[in-house]
């Protein structure tokens, strides 16, 4: 996120694309997009093992049969793949939007909520709460409504899902 040092920067000068540095941590838009790219980085390689450990439980012998039967790449996709991935993949998902509604340390670290607040989130605002105006009460209240939010999607995400029925 350097702008001068930025490989990103760096690839779009050569290409013509601009001519001056990105600022990524400079402006809200790009401070935002910047944070969004970060924690995404950080979530594939979760997702994507979660993933592989679905796709490596499937029976070959369910794929054979389909295509006995005659059914197309994605007739096999929609009607084995999928569906045997759900109990896999929803409680990765589950996980994955309760860690980046919870991603203190990349906001902290990288944009500190800045610029102008631009990148703060329920988390940071807590810590700011506590640790910047001394109202350690009022920090546990919000952290308790942060949980119970979380808590609250993923019960529903759960339930509207049904992933974890069969297990």
């Amino acid at each position: 996120f350097d702008p001068q040092f930025s490989v990103i920067s760096w690839s779009l000068r050569k290409l013509g694309w601009i001519t001056d540095n990105i600022n990524f941590l400079g402006d809200a838009w790009n401070a935002r997009w910047s944070v969004i790219f970060a924690n995404v980085w950080r979530g594939v390689p979760f997702i994507a093992i979660s993933l592989l450990a679905g796709l490596q439980t499937l029976p070959p012998s369910l794929y054979e049969a389909a295509t006995l039967d005659g059914a197309s790449r994605w007739q096999r996709f929609r009607a084995i793949t999928l569906p045997s991935l759900k109990p896999a993949l929803v409680p990765a998902v589950i996980l994955s939007v309760v860690w980046t509604f919870n991603m203190f340390n990349i906001i902290y670290l990288v944009t500190a909520g800045e610029p102008g607040g631009a990148t703060e989130i329920l988390v940071t605002q807590a810590y700011k709460f506590a640790f910047e105006r001394y109202r350690y009460g009022y920090a546990a209240a919000y952290s308790t409504i942060i949980f119970g939010i979380l808590v609250v999607y993923g019960v529903f995400q759960n339930r509207v899902t049904r992933a974890t029925e069969g297990i």
